[in-house]
């Protein structure tokens, strides 16, 4: 079944290349300053439809004040931490686009005066650290953005040293071998980093045509590598956060493109990614918190991203949870979000209407391809509402985790059932850990938070999950009360467990079922059943039923067994020095020896707020 998925993706995919590629040439003439994401003369439209809409007033008038507040402090400088100058860039590229923006929308030119000395204090720098080339990419598009949108309110001399910079320490450090590696790369590095380059080569155009056609080609004759990972359903396979940055500088780069040449050659309409806008809608759970799988951090916040998708879809229903990530964020963190504006340009532009977004009509999603994953839910409105994520997949995907099989419950807005997220990569690799090596006998997986002793799968006699081994979503189930998913774990389980299969369900829109079905060989085999909760007191009440308690808010759990079990409780805590602390957070599950050569199944019943009568899921496989 894997290898025939695989086979007509490719097909796909090669059918569409041949029908789609075409080249970009030095003698096409761009559209005069500025020409990346806002024409000249747009300012107007965009306020009169910033004006319409309350949330977007704010968002807009935040924005102003922060830049402000900019004004007050002293220019990026030049720090290198570990292997990275990206937080630098970050911090560079959201000052650049926030002055800029300020300064267009309110005809102020302190804006770009100050926008104007983090360009030249950033040009100054002895390089922007290509050897890690995220950091170029988004240096690149800061600057290629703030030249753009500003190029005639900058002195002739900073224009020249502006355009310079972009050349001398964004795209020609592209051209050499040791920095390219991306353009082979099926994920966020590819995306980022053509969409830095673009963005550069279409701002300093005029200056070096030969060179910036080059790499406008190269972006638009590579970046389906790492698109073509959005098919079939949309997913992204390095989780929610991850698409949040790999897809904003897609998007990014094919808004650019079809500015500039009219086209996007044809690259939205590649299979699955005008649907990945839905992904990202519905691995938001109903109190705001992210179904956080791979590297991903546990809430992701206000997103300019899936405004794009409204530009091409018109679905208000896209708009729905940026809604109340908006509303709810009383400290302003979406401010530190370095695309911000884009936001306005893509929503407010295309006439969304941010106070009014209409409710989806599924409450079931899934996305196959290589890291499927599964969400079901009772209800987009209420912030209380059950849901439940599984995943299948492989932990051989970038940024992956040794999560295949696990799963995800949400009720009464607390995450019973959770994942801890990334843990973050500088200090693991300060320690030394050798964080991006993807081997079974990597030192990546001895990382508490990435395998799968730490995530709401099973083990069996104390290995780690196959890095190798692939697990699609097999069938599933969507009639509204009855809906569920099975995988088929077997691929990434010891080699002497004949079969494991997972189902998660939601039953009857009250609770959630977990069904396991193991078939033992001839070895001894003891499998562990783990589930990270935010509970805190869990007790016993008899029967292998549990109570799990946070605050006033309960979940009562039931293991139906066919053999002796020992159930556990212990803290969330790190294993080795380098790992992150997981406060208020516990493990819960089972360990039972199962009999040779056996099939055995074990049904864990979750129910929130009171005990419930879900016999009738005892045999979902």
């Amino acid at each position: 079944m894997k290898k025939i998925f695989w086979l007509l993706l490719l097909l796909v995919s090669g059918a569409w290349q041949g029908v789609c590629r075409e080249p970009v040439t030095s003698q096409h003439e761009l559209p005069p300053h500025p020409r990346l994401l806002l024409p000249r003369g747009g300012e107007g439209r965009l306020l009169l439809r910033i004006g319409q809409d309350s949330l977007w007033t704010l968002l807009h008038t935040a924005i102003l004040e922060e830049s402000d507040r900019m004004a007050a402090l002293p220019p990026v400088a030049y720090r290198v931490e570990g292997r990275r100058l990206l937080a630098t860039s970050r911090e560079a590229l959201r000052r650049i686009l926030f002055l800029a923006y300020s300064c267009r929308m309110t005809g102020r030119d302190e804006y770009a005066r100050r926008a104007e000395t983090e360009m030249l204090a950033a040009a100054a720098f002895p390089d922007w650290n290509p050897g890690h080339f995220l950091d170029v990419a988004e240096m690149v598009l800061g600057m290629a953005i703030g030249y753009d949108w500003l190029y005639d309110r900058l002195s002739p001399s900073s224009r020249r040293t502006i355009a310079a910079a972009i050349v001398k320490k964004g795209l020609e450090p592209a051209r050499e071998e040791k920095n390219s590696w991306f353009y082979s790369a099926a994920n966020n590095w590819n995306q980022v980093c053509n969409a830095g380059l673009t963005y550069g080569a279409l701002a300093v155009f005029e200056r070096d045509p030969i060179l910036a056609t080059a790499l406008i080609d190269k972006a638009v004759e590579t970046v389906p590598l790492a698109m073509k990972e959005y098919a079939p359903d949309g997913a992204y396979p390095e989780g929610p956060g991850y698409w949040d940055y790999g897809t904003s500088f897609n998007v990014l780069l094919l808004d650019a493109l079809e500015r500039c040449f009219g086209s996007d050659f044809g690259l939205s309409e590649m299979p699955g990614f005008l649907a990945t806008g839905a992904y990202s809608q519905h691995m938001v759970t109903p109190a705001g918190n992210l179904f956080c799988y791979a590297d991903c951090e546990p809430r992701l916040g206000f997103s300019p991203t899936p405004f794009w998708f409204y530009t091409r879809t018109k679905d208000p229903a896209l708009l729905l949870p940026q809604k109340p990530a908006l509303e709810n964020d009383r400290e302003k963190r979406f401010l530190e979000n370095r695309l911000l504006p884009l936001a306005l340009l893509w929503g407010a532009g295309a006439g969304a209407i941010l106070t009014t977004p209409e409710e989806p009509e599924n409450r079931f999603w899934i996305g196959q391809g290589s890291n499927p994953v599964c969400t079901m839910r009772t209800s987009w409105s209420d912030p209380d509402a059950l849901f439940v994520g599984f995943k299948a997949g492989s932990p051989s995907v970038n940024h992956a985790h040794m999560d295949a099989g696990s799963f995800y419950l949400e009720a009464d807005g607390i995450r019973w059932a959770l994942d801890l997220g990334m843990e973050p990569y500088h200090g693991v690799e300060q320690a030394g850990v050798d964080l991006w090596n993807k081997s079974q006998e990597s030192q990546r997986w001895d990382v508490f938070r990435l395998n799968n002793f730490a995530h709401n799968t099973l083990t069996f006699n104390g290995r780690k999950q196959r890095v190798a081994g692939y697990c699609r979503i097999d069938s599933c189930e969507t009639a509204p009360g009855r809906m569920y998913a099975v995988s088929d774990l077997t691929p990434v389980c010891p080699p002497w467990v004949k079969e494991s299969v997972r189902a998660v369900a939601m039953a009857d829109n009250a609770c959630a079922v977990v069904e396991d079905r193991v078939t033992t060989g001839e070895r001894f085999t003891r499998m562990r059943w783990n589930m990270m909760t935010e509970a805190d007191t869990i007790t016993e009440l008899g029967d292998h039923v549990y109570l799990l308690e946070k605050g006033a808010k309960r979940l009562y759990l039931r293991i139906q067994t066919p053999v002796g079990i020992e159930v556990y409780r212990r803290p969330a805590s790190p294993v080795n020095s380098y790992d992150s602390e997981n406060p208020g957070i516990s493990m819960f599950g089972f360990e039972a020896e199962l009999p040779l050569d056996t099939t055995v199944r074990f049904t864990v019943f979750l129910m929130p707020g009171q005990m419930a009568d879900c016999s009738s899921w005892t045999q979902i496989l």
